[in-house]
């Protein structure tokens, strides 16, 4: 997870802030953990110039308030199977509506509990209703005027990207 202040200012009027950023990676291995009893670990942040989803289903969801952006969340198919399967005590086979209704449901869960964490930092934020989007390649598109950070998480069932933009105000 970034250290510090500021992790990233670019061009675009991108700001990616630590105190930011943070609750939302530390929201989506809480909710995982909570919800599916499943244990994720962050790998190396990194900056994202394409659309291009990194999973085979994504959520995403936009954000406004003290800052502007979205957030999204790609699963592996191999993670969702594995997500889905704790949630709901059955097996997955494939990315079919019951899995893309989760995937939703998990977007809405990261994105609320980030912004409580926020709100005990006095950044206010409020979430939109979050898209998800699915199949091989699929492309995703932030709020966003310019690069955005990118952070996998591993499982043992596989893996899932955290992506985050936000503006500058």
């Amino acid at each position: 997870m970034p250290q510090g202040g500021r992790a990233t200012k670019n061009r675009g009027q991108s700001v990616l802030e630590a105190k930011v950023i943070n609750p939302f990676l530390e929201a989506a291995a809480n909710v995982l953990k909570t919800m599916a009893m499943i244990e994720a670990s962050p790998g190396k942040p990194f900056i994202k110039k394409d659309g291009t989803a990194l999973g085979e289903v994504t959520g995403i969801i936009g954000i406004t308030g003290d800052h502007t952006g979205s957030l999204s969340i790609s699963f592996t198919r191999q993670c969702i199977a594995s997500v889905v399967g704790n949630l709901f005590g059955s097996t997955v086979e494939d990315i079919n509506e019951e899995v893309c209704d989760a995937v939703g449901e998990l977007t809405n869960m990261i994105s609320g509990d980030a912004r409580r964490r926020l709100e005990a930092e006095n950044v206010m934020l409020q979430g939109g209703t979050p898209t998800v989007v699915s199949g091989k390649g699929h492309s995703i598109t932030h709020i966003h005027d310019g690069p955005y950070l990118a952070v996998p998480f591993e499982t043992a069932n596989g893996g899932f990207t955290v992506e985050i933009a936000f503006n500058k105000k």
